[in-house]
């Protein structure tokens, strides 16, 4: 067994597919399947439960799986100090980018990290915040940006945004002219949600239930263009953060601070407290910070 059958294996349990392990490798299908079942032979053990398209640990496979993230992660570690000691202006960086944070903070900062350091490939993977946080914990990305709070006993984060959720409503809605407008007053509204992966759908959802009343959601959209633009056509209403509201077509749309309570939105930049960085990562981290506007903690 050597350190690729561990990479492929660790992949396939995490991904829970072996077809979507192997496209985030690179690599065939069956190229993936045929080393997992050498595997298998070789420890004379079942490691996975085939299931259609999906698969999931047996007792030997979960074993082994926290064996090997282990040695799988060490081994990542002594490639990427060797790769720094070589040349330490080359590497590869993998960030996670929220829609909405990476559109509206991140092409200036991404574009002069790639002038000064032109050796460095970034990654970018775009989802909600709460699948990027997922995927900074377990490894499959180096840094993310997150929606606070977060887990800080495992994660460092930097707060480089701090907001406040405004209400979206149409043009001649009964709530247009009012200055503020309480969470409570809200109650009979049908909502325009982003999806369950972003960290803002259970927060709106949260606050609603704390105001005493469940949300009437009629759409879910990962898309803050398509939400604004289904609020302009009438058929809900939207909260969405100040930055965004500020890209909006207001001959369209009426923005209203929201009050009782006011919803905060924090992004922070975050990295797993005990993975090493390598160099090009850390470097990421200290060229963001210099650029972004850092909000005291």
């Amino acid at each position: 067994m050597d350190i690729r059958q561990l990479e492929y294996f660790v992949q396939a349990a995490r991904m829970k597919s072996f077809t979507r392990a192997a496209e985030s490798l690179y690599i065939t299908q069956p190229t993936i399947s045929k080393m997992i079942r050498n595997m298998e032979v070789e420890l004379e053990a079942d490691l996975f439960y085939r299931e259609g398209k999906s698969v999931r640990l047996t007792d030997a496979g979960e074993i082994l799986f926290t064996k090997a993230q282990n040695i799988v992660e060490s081994f990542a570690s002594l490639s990427s100090e060797l790769d720094n000691l070589r040349n330490l202006e080359q590497g590869h960086i993998r960030i996670g980018l929220p829609p909405m944070v990476g559109a509206s903070f991140f092409p200036s900062v991404i574009g002069q990290f790639h002038k000064r350091y032109p050796q460095v490939t970034i990654r970018l993977h775009e989802d909600g915040a709460k699948k990027v946080e997922e995927d900074v914990e377990t490894g499959l990305l180096d840094i993310g940006m997150v929606v606070l709070p977060v887990d800080t006993a495992k994660l460092h984060c930097f707060t480089f945004v701090e907001e406040k959720l405004n209400l979206i409503l149409p043009m001649g809605h009964r709530l247009a002219k009012a200055e503020l407008v309480p969470l409570s007053e809200l109650a009979e509204e049908e909502f325009v949600l982003f999806r369950e992966d972003f960290t803002l759908h259970d927060r709106i959802i949260t606050e609603c239930v704390k105001a005493g009343f469940q949300p009437k959601v009629i759409y879910e959209s990962s898309q803050w263009d398509l939400i604004s633009k289904m609020v302009a056509a009438g058929m809900g209403i939207a909260l969405l953060p100040e930055t965004i509201c500020r890209d909006m077509d207001r001959s369209r749309l009426v923005v209203i601070p929201l009050t009782d309570p006011v919803i905060p939105w924090q992004i922070a930049m975050a990295w797993r407290r005990d993975r090493y960085l390598s160099f090009a990562a850390r470097e990421w981290i200290s060229f963001a910070k210099g650029l972004l506007r850092t909000v005291p903690k």
